[in-house]
């Protein structure tokens, strides 16, 4: 029958286990020692060793002839018997399935009885965040007296949600996630044993896509062979429905030089290619890390792209901005964040490439320069820092940013002439994020905008009463940039006063007679 190749590499001794010396050696020294605690907790990302070291230190305590070093013999029928899964002594219990206080009690209800064949009875628990509040009040209770022949190791992956009463009373240890040199030497060994063909690209492309987890890496690996040939980064990219290396160099290109239309055709390929667009945007994500990093330390030892992309990566750094390289990280992060709840990913992936390939970031250079220029205007007396406002529709306030006048005559303007602005759900929740008492009076709005001018029409008429609050204000603007790229002068109303279209001057002057304030923001 055949098995898995990360069951069948799992390693058997503590000499086996990559990249977690922290944990291996403490063990292997309390065993030599006699010294060993009764209850452990390892913690630590998918596929890390937890649950592997868990039953290597349950064969270690018990095994009939143990190393010298502190490893199991691997020899005796303790050991044996505990590798097939047939030693009684020996319970796992998978707290994602059994998580209720009456799994827990049949637990302390065995407990009791002393080993059969052992000097300890192990009880490893999985996943141990999965239990219920009550079943963690229950193995609270036999952990705080065990009897002296029982011994618990846990393991979870979300440590903050395991009680503090539960983990003050085991030794913690945390696995790290495995380097990425130890899971590429790893992957070519098996390959080796196994007979099968796997070029180096591949093996680096395979612990790259694993996120430091060996399970991952080998399960990969073992779906690659099935196609019977040579193993190459091309194949593990199809096998892992991730996109080629070539085309994210293409797509990294494209952002480089703001192509628009390059971007877009590439994503368009990869979705008729049934290619997973969410994980398109995570390679992404960490590519334009290395290439952040790349701009900041101006070498390579950070960056975890492949060889013959370090030089394409370093180009690029050195011809885009920091600030810029922030940027669109931040739109694909904020991008890939969103796709979980998204009903097209598509869609959002295309919008989030437009937005970086055609919105143009201020460097620091512009930024420097802008500053200096608000000071200039800050210094010169009230009527010259008002020029180019129409005092009859703006009131001057101050602000930590530069506000905007009307690029045309608001006077001339007609409801027909503004577009709706389809951003307006993402800027709402953008202001729910920054100021939520904001975001509650702007349930039903809508905007309209023509030139750097918008309009907001809410169905709450106490938003004009918040409006007028200039932190309130302030918030809103702060969004709208975010999201649009540039900052607008914001005028507001009430649909209750909207019934009719009426030209723009005609609602301007009824706010001002109502005291509402029409402030660019």
């Amino acid at each position: 029958m055949y098995q898995a190749l990360y069951r069948k590499w799992r390693p058997m001794t503590f000499a086996d286990v990559l990249s977690q010396p922290q944990v291996t050696t403490t063990l292997q020294n309390q065993i030599r020692q006699g010294t060993t605690a009764h209850a452990y907790l390892f913690t630590g990302s998918r596929g890390t060793g937890k649950t592997t070291c868990a039953r290597i230190l349950a064969k270690a305590v018990n095994c009939e002839h143990p190393r010298p070093d502190g490893n199991p013999c691997l020899e005796c029928a303790i050991c044996r018997d505990a590798e097939a899964g047939v030693l009684s002594d020996l319970v796992e219990i998978d707290a994602a399935s059994n998580n209720s206080v009456e799994d827990i009690r049949d637990l302390r209800d065995g407990a009791v009885y002393t080993p059969e064949r052992c000097k300890y009875k192990v009880y490893i628990i999985d996943e141990v965040h999965m239990l219920s509040v009550s079943a963690f009040n229950a193995l609270l209770k036999i952990m705080e007296e065990p009897p002296e022949y029982v011994k618990f190791i846990l393991a979870t992956t979300e440590i903050h949600k395991v009680p503090a009463t539960i983990i003050s009373r085991c030794q913690r240890y945390d696995f790290r996630r495995i380097r990425q040199e130890d899971l590429v030497t790893r992957l070519e060994y098996i390959a080796g044993e196994e007979q099968i063909s796997l070029e180096h690209d591949a093996a680096e492309l395979m612990a790259r896509l694993s996120d430091g987890g060996m399970r991952d890496a080998i399960s990969l690996l073992d779906r690659c062979a099935a196609y019977g040939e040579t193993i190459t980064a091309r194949l593990t990219a199809e096998a892992a429905g991730a996109a080629g290396r070539e085309y994210l160099l293409r797509l990294m290109e494209a952002l480089h030089t703001k192509d628009t239309a390059a971007a877009l055709g590439i994503v368009a390929e990869l979705h008729d290619a049934s290619k997973d667009l969410a994980r398109l945007c995570e390679e992404l994500i960490l590519m334009l890390r290395d290439v952040m990093l790349l701009r900041a330390t101006g070498d390579g030892k950070l960056a975890h792209c492949m060889a013959d992309e370090l030089p394409v990566l370093q180009k690029i750094a050195a011809e885009t901005d920091m600030d810029r390289i922030m940027a669109v990280l931040e739109l694909l992060q904020g991008c890939r964040e969103r796709m979980g709840r998204a009903v097209n990913r598509r869609v959002e992936l295309e919008m989030t490439l437009i937005r970086a390939t055609q919105t143009v970031t201020q460097s620091s250079a512009d930024v420097q320069a802008l500053s200096e220029r608000i000071a200039q205007l800050e210094s010169r007396p009230a009527a010259a820092a008002q020029a180019g406002y129409n005092p009859e529709l703006t009131k001057p306030r101050p602000s930590p940013a530069p506000e905007p006048a009307p690029e045309v005559d608001i006077k001339k303007l007609k409801m027909e002439d503004f577009k709706p602005v389809t951003e307006w759900p993402e800027i709402l929740e953008e202001c729910g994020k920054l100021n939520p008492a904001v975001l509650g009076t702007l349930s039903g709005s809508k905007a309209v905008a023509y030139a750097n001018v918008m309009l907001i029409t809410a169905e709450n008429a106490f938003f004009l009463t918040m409006f007028k609050d200039k932190e309130n204000a302030r918030t809103l603007g702060d969004a709208i940039q975010k999201v649009m790229g540039k900052r607008y002068a914001i005028r507001a109303r009430c649909s209750q006063t909207a019934a009719k279209q009426r030209p723009i001057e005609e609602m301007l002057e009824q706010a001002k007679n109502s005291g509402i304030p029409t402030t660019a923001v």
